[in-house]
């Protein structure tokens, strides 16, 4: 279902909610505690079973994924010569298949910022969107670059994206695109990226729970994702 680390989609959420609705049964009792399922958090890739939601066959990804493509299909259908509602086409159809997809690796993500680029210079509403999901998306993919002679660079480049990004579309808009909760959602990434990459080491949980840091970054990124996703 998901890659070894999750990419930050509906199934990263799913995840979660499952490991924890478990650990729950399990201290009121509801669950026996010396029920064994394979580990979503091992960073392995392997077929896993959900312990307490329905666990998700490729097939129930497919269909989802293919249902929630069908609103925008259906209107560029109705606007076949429209080049900015192609856009938002393909815009929603990647984005559906980064969040319902099965095993959708987190670089993915690019197949959504690429087009929503473009579309980030039509409206004001698109450009806050393009701002949400290309920062969130980035920073989704800081894991990926985890020795320490790659820190600076990743840090480097996605302030200095982040800058360019907003002071571009406030350029092109003449507005600030961003509005206070947006703001406090992106500067959030901040204590996600230091616990993730200094903090979690430094109090020695690194034996204990090593996947931490990969499902803080998963599901922070994923509530980006996803609530853009809906806005859109």
């Amino acid at each position: 279902l998901c890659h070894a680390y999750w990419a930050p989609n509906f199934w990263a959420i799913y995840n979660v909610a499952d490991k924890v609705l478990s650990v729950v049964a399990k201290r009121a009792g509801l669950m026996d505690p010396n029920v064994q399922v394979a580990s979503m958090t091992g960073g392995l890739v392997q077929d896993i079973h959900h312990a307490v939601l329905p666990s998700v066959p490729p097939l129930a990804t497919f269909v989802l994924t293919f249902l929630s493509m069908v609103p925008a299909i259906i209107k560029l259908w109705f606007s076949p010569h429209s080049p900015v509602d192609f856009l938002r086409c393909l815009t929603l159809c990647g984005w559906s298949s980064f969040l319902f997809g099965w095993h959708v690796h987190e670089k993915a993500i690019l197949i959504v910022i690429i087009p929503l680029t473009l579309l980030s210079v039509v409206s004001k509403k698109e450009s806050k969107y393009f701002l949400l999901l290309s920062i969130t998306g980035h920073f989704s993919l800081f894991p990926l670059l985890f020795t320490s002679k790659e820190m600076l660079t990743k840090v480097a480049l996605h302030i200095f994206w982040s800058v360019l990004a907003v002071r571009l579309t406030k350029q092109v808009h003449k507005v600030d695109i961003l509005c206070l909760k947006e703001k406090i959602y992106l500067l959030l990434s901040i204590p996600v990226f230091f616990y993730g990459e200094l903090l979690h080491n430094y109090i020695g949980l690194q034996e204990r729970l090593p996947f931490l840091p990969l499902i803080i970054y998963s599901v922070y990124s994923a509530l980006g994702v996803i609530s853009t996703y809906l806005r859109f």
